[in-house]
């Protein structure tokens, strides 16, 4: 059952995520339009009333910015047309990656994205799988902070069930020192061991070394990951397992950046395979490549939001 109230209105690129949340919802996804100008500025309007609506806009803000700048323009023109409630649907938000001064005189991006988000007029953000979880404070609305691991760990349990692998030999595995607390939510919820791999950058998307602190001969390993830019240091990390004895290797990440050449790092790595949700839309057409749909999730959490029903029980691990 769903509010008379409520719509759901989608960016131009993340129409395929809007018409499944859609479906799920068994509602019709709400008319816009965009108007580009020869000089590559763009307008958005709606072609319906929403005045007095509950709105629900669906837009990852993936590279270029002219994603972000759309789904700006999309909650302005919702308020300037006096909808009562402006929800931000972004499955991937953007400038995550910039959270801290991690050096002098750099900018945080994320912040500035929340700020911006927060002026043109949200009343809420409902995202998934921050880069960084103090991102949720840079917020003065609500912030729904969704996690994959609510398909992941159905896709963890279908590997079981195959016999593809087995929980006695399955290891929970980190590209990163900074991916433990992700890593470790996965090890504790199965009951398996984990392992850390520990790198060194000279400079981004580069990894000089690598090393493994744990055991994963004769195991099989899942990487787990939120963000997969250039696959460098998933595809290094797969690699390294196997040179340490590993019987299979598979990795898990959120977002598919993918940045080139990711696809083909991926295709020439010891990775059996790599599985992403489709929080940012994946066509580059690797074989090794699955995408699992999180709209089913997202289309539960404005359910619930509109029906003002808790969403506690959709934070699986």
């Amino acid at each position: 059952m769903q509010p008379n109230d409520l719509l759901v209105f989608s960016g131009s690129k993340s129409l395929y995520m809007a018409e499944e949340i859609c479906k799920s919802l068994d509602c019709k996804l709400g008319k816009m339009n965009r108007v580009g100008f020869a000089d590559g500025e763009f307008c958005v309007y709606f072609e319906e009333s929403i005045r007095g609506k509950d709105i629900y806009l669906v837009q990852s803000t993936f590279p270029t910015a002219d994603n972000l700048f759309e789904l700006l323009l999309m909650i302005d023109a919702a308020k300037r047309a006096s909808a009562h409630y402006i929800a931000a649907v972004i499955p991937y938000f953007g400038w995550a990656r910039q959270d801290r001064k991690d050096k002098p005189r750099v900018s945080i991006g994320a912040k500035l994205v929340a700020d911006l988000l927060q002026v043109a007029g949200i009343s809420r953000l409902i995202t998934m799988d921050l880069h960084a979880d103090q991102i949720q404070g840079f917020f003065d609305v609500p912030v729904d902070h969704l996690y994959a691991s609510n398909v992941f760990t159905d896709y963890i349990n279908e590997l079981v069930a195959k016999g593809e692998v087995s929980l006695e030999n399955l290891v929970i595995a980190t590209p990163d020192v900074g991916g433990t607390k992700r890593a470790n939510s996965y090890a504790r919820a199965f009951g398996v061991p984990m392992v850390i791999c520990h790198k060194l950058r000279l400079k981004a998307n580069e990894v000089a070394e690598m090393r493994i602190i744990g055991d994963v001969e004769g195991k099989d390993v899942l990487l787990v990951d939120d963000i997969v830019d250039t696959a460098g240091t998933i595809t290094k990390a797969a690699n390294l397992m196997m040179e340490n004895g590993a019987r299979s290797v598979r990795a898990i990440a959120s977002h598919a950046v993918m940045s080139d050449p990711a696809t083909e790092r991926i295709e020439q790595s010891a990775l059996t395979e790599m599985v992403f949700t489709n929080s940012i839309p994946y066509n580059k057409g690797s074989k090794k490549v699955r995408v699992l749909s999180v709209a089913p999730m997202f289309a539960e959490a404005i359910r619930r939001v509109s029906m003002h029903e808790s969403i506690s029980d959709l934070y699986s691990i």
